[in-house]
């Protein structure tokens, strides 16, 4: 899968885990994207707007600069790549520091027993 959004750095790779893609900038910054985060970031584009959804990409090349080095995780706590010396951040981390509210509409069965 191609992500588009950052199409403009170079592709990297982890040889722990070929499923993450990676990018890196001129400037040897590097973040990875896990499948499950570009998913959600990929949902929340045609589920919610286009402008909303290219701040979080701007706001994820900022970090980028800022912080080095990211993993863009669907759960920092179990995430499907381990690096050293790497921040880990998710997407409702982003869409926090944005400003960027979802709801979160999923809610249990209304079947009952």
């Amino acid at each position: 899968m191609n992500y588009e959004e950052f199409k403009h750095l170079e592709e990297v790779s982890n040889p722990a885990n070929p499923f993450v893609k990676g990018f890196k900038d001129k400037d040897n910054n590097v973040i990875f994207v896990e499948p499950s985060f570009y998913t959600q970031l990929t949902n929340f584009k045609e589920l919610y707007n286009e402008k909303d959804f290219n701040r979080i990409i701007e706001y994820m090349l900022i970090l980028m600069k800022e912080k080095h080095h990211i993993v863009f995780t669907y759960d920092y706590e179990n995430p499907f790549i381990n690096i050293d010396n790497y921040i880990y951040l998710e997407f409702i981390d982003l869409c926090d520091k944005l400003k960027i509210y979802i709801e979160d509409k999923s809610r249990g069965s209304d079947y009952g027993d």
